[in-house]
């Protein structure tokens, strides 16, 4: 906070700057707010023009629209070194409560962005589970629709914001197609991450979304590489130091760009964190990258090998895993919060996908029995990754929620040719839909809702969403049922 003279001056300053065009590329890749707790929320902005050194930089927090009712405000710099990222935790909030806040730097005012606190108590919370956004792929109407859900308290983004591959040119033929291009190189250094995010914030979609809602950040694995894992690289033969460096890299990167608490120790990050929904329940946000052993049998779908069998492969590691049980105990649904299909997924010829937690079933077992012994018989899993919709009852109890991507591999269809003969060898998976989308998720005491959205259309701009299917679980008895 800064004393309360010099902000005379500067509160007088934010209705002028607010008319000020000359510089509107300073705040071109808009602003965000993240990681909200019941007293305070991360804001955030990254200056798109600034000059190589020290910018000051101004942020006011009100309880209205139009800023007559200022309850927070300071200074901060955005530095060269952190590519002007600026994270500012705006504290003495108040629990439940939606607020505005606002940015000036080199004479300019940012766009308005709005959060909201998590609750203390609530009768109702809902929020969002996105992933997977494609920039070559389509466009990102579906942050579109998000951002006007003015019903959302926040909005999960569980992995690959963006993808690190080099560009194709537009009409390119291949993996999902190409509507719009990628800019560079395949990104290994921070220059080429950091290029590669601001491309991305520079949407207009995505940048409406996240002045519209907080959201929760985690990452899977195309924020750093295709299906890595641990300290392995997808490359077989890749030099550990090298890959170590461009981890560190993509973690930088990221940091920089999401609006996040935790900071990044170079090849590491302890993303792993639990937020109180009120007295509903716990999302436990969890890192299935980081911590993992190297896919056995290779990183592919395909049948068993006898590495799948080990009895201690690790997903989460040791440290996460007791993390994750400690937090565990408390009354209310406790949801997972994380990337790759952890329900049995076996396809019809037998192959089992070993970047999921098919390749890793004594992890699993581990993690189901340990909340079990803890009386967490209906965990809530929600995951990405696999660029369709699912909905499974999960072994020994509990639900999973697979929302499908925001672009990634363009339009998408109905259904997969292959997914009746899913369904029919796993009996537990009882949705499918492969439409780009996201789900809707309502928590109220006793059950947990999720509505399943979709896209018709991601190659062109402008698509309608359409809600194509409901499940509900109830606390006090596992599995789902559509509703």
């Amino acid at each position: 906070m800064i004393a309360r003279r010099r902000w005379l001056g500067a509160a007088l300053a934010f209705p002028a700057l607010s008319c000020a065009t000359g510089q509107p590329a300073v705040f071109g890749l808009g602003v965000a707010s993240g990681d909200p707790a019941q007293d305070s929320v991360v804001i955030w902005t990254r200056l798109d023009t600034a000059p190589d050194a020290p910018v000051p930089l101004r942020w006011e927090v009100a309880e209205d629209e139009a800023f007559a009712r200022i309850i927070a405000r300071g200074d901060a710099v955005a530095r060269p070194e952190s590519a002007h990222a600026v994270h500012v935790v705006a504290g003495g909030l108040r629990p439940g409560r939606q607020y505005w806040y606002r940015f000036a730097a080199l004479g300019v005012a940012s766009p308005v962005g709005r959060t909201k606190t998590l609750p203390e108590r609530a009768d109702t919370l809902r929020f969002a589970n996105t992933s997977c956004q494609h920039y070559e792929h389509g466009f990102f109407t579906a942050w579109s629709h998000i951002a006007r859900d003015a019903a959302l308290d926040f909005v999960f983004f569980n992995g690959d914001y963006i993808y690190e591959y080099a560009g194709r040119a537009i009409g390119s033929r291949g993996w999902g197609g190409v509507v719009r291009s990628h800019e560079g190189a395949e990104c290994v250094t921070l220059a080429q991450y950091r290029a590669r995010y601001a491309q991305y914030r520079r949407d207009a979609d995505l940048q409406a979304a996240h002045a519209a809602h907080p959201f929760i950040m985690a990452f899977d694995d195309h924020e750093v590489e295709n299906n890595w894992a641990g300290p392995h690289s997808e490359k077989p033969g890749t030099d550990p130091a090298a890959f170590a460096a461009r981890k560190a890299a993509a973690f930088q990167a990221w940091y920089e760009h999401m609006p996040v608490r935790p900071v990044p120790r170079g090849a590491s990050i302890t993303a792993y964190r639990r937020f109180r929904l009120g007295d509903l329940g716990h999302l436990h946000v969890l890192d299935t990258r980081s911590f993992r052993d190297d896919q056995p049998c290779g990183d592919r779908a395909q049948l068993p090998c006898d590495a799948v069998a080990r009895t201690d492969a690790q997903m989460l590691g040791a440290a996460q895993e007791e993390w994750l049980f400690a937090g565990a105990r408390a009354p209310g649904f406790h949801i997972l919060a994380q990337q790759v299909f952890m329900a049995p997924r076996r396809f019809a010829d037998g192959r089992m996908s070993m970047d999921a937690w098919d390749g890793y079933p004594a992890a699993r077992e581990r993690l189901l029995g340990g909340l079990r012994a803890r009386g967490v018989t209906n965990p809530i899993v929600l995951t990405g990754d696999v660029h369709r919709a699912w909905a499974a009852d999960m072994p020994g109890g509990g639900a999973e929620f697979i929302c499908s991507s925001i672009t990634s591999e363009g339009d998408g269809r109905e259904a997969e040719p292959n997914a009746a003969g899913i369904m029919e060898a796993n009996r537990h998976i009882q949705f499918h839909h492969a439409r780009r989308g996201w789900t809707r998720h309502e928590i109220t005491r006793d059950h947990f809702t999720a509505d399943y959205m979709a896209l018709p259309f991601v190659t062109r701009a402008g698509s309608p969403a359409e809600h194509v299917a409901r499940f509900v679980t109830a606390r006090a008895a596992s599995g789902i049922s559509r509703a």
